[in-house]
């Protein structure tokens, strides 16, 4: 045995463990969250199971399952990349947890991707989650898997940039008052369980702006109606994605 084969070797990990072991780390504190599993599991499920199951809301022709599963699918990418995004973060602002990991060997680029990282694992959770309890009530998708997952990271991008704005921007308190508000609209308004056409055409132009609405109608494009690519809704949420990645680059602060 060799002089110093104990020896400690001081050093920074290799970036890519460090930032998988902080995505495992991301993922862990917001599956144990009881209030995240409320905003990303039980609420879109029990959305998805009521409406099917009830008649409240008249979702036009065909099975109501195949109207809900896609805005319930945007709902889940919401709850998680931008709600829960944003109120975790905040507090962590808040209580400095952000800026010593900051001073840590991780750089700040690679603590925002292993958040990045910890979104995506708990949407596919979620998406499978609920696509399974989409077949049980007999939903019966269609269209192009490729153009379903572009319009899910492009609503992922644009709502955690826009997350990440408002943690950063926001005092934690703020934060967790208008990211719950906003969720709360945007699911009335967003066209995740009300038909755009419900609304007055006035109303219809500005919401259909909104990022929520264009990943709803662009799964719904594509899962019940069958399109190719729905060029429109991702191209706005392609918008949404720059802006809010651009602001949060610019506006967030550590401290």
């Amino acid at each position: 045995m060799s002089a110093g084969t104990y020896t400690p070797r001081p050093g920074a990990a290799p970036l890519p463990r460090m930032i998988a072991a902080q995505a495992v780390l991301e993922t862990r504190m917001l599956l144990r969250n009881g209030e995240q599993l409320l905003l990303t599991v039980v609420i879109p499920t029990l959305l998805l199971v009521l409406f099917s199951a009830v008649d409240i809301v008249d979702t036009g022709a065909g099975e109501a399952v195949d109207f809900l599963t896609p805005g319930i699918l945007a709902l889940a990418v919401m709850s998680t990349a931008f709600t829960g995004q944003a109120i975790a973060t905040g507090f962590e602002r808040r209580y400095g947890v952000l800026k010593r990991l900051g001073a840590s060997p991780l750089p700040r680029w690679g603590l925002m991707a292993a958040k990045t990282l910890s979104v995506l694992v708990t949407e596919v959770l979620q998406v499978v989650l609920l696509t399974v309890i989409a077949f049980a009530l007999g939903w019966s998708p269609q269209g192009n898997p490729f153009s379903v997952l572009l319009l899910l990271v492009l609503g992922t991008v644009a709502f955690s940039g826009l997350g990440l704005l408002m943690a950063g921007t926001l005092k934690a308190e703020a934060t967790l008052a208008a990211a719950n508000l906003v969720f709360l609209l945007l699911l009335v308004g967003g066209g995740v369980v009300v038909p755009l056409d419900r609304f007055p055409d006035a109303a219809q132009s500005v919401l259909g702006l909104l990022p929520i609405s264009a990943l709803s109608d662009g799964l719904r494009d594509v899962l019940q109606h069958g399109a190719v690519m729905p060029w429109g809704d991702t191209a706005v949420l392609a918008v949404w994605a720059v802006l809010g990645l651009g602001a949060a680059a610019r506006f967030f602060r550590w401290e």
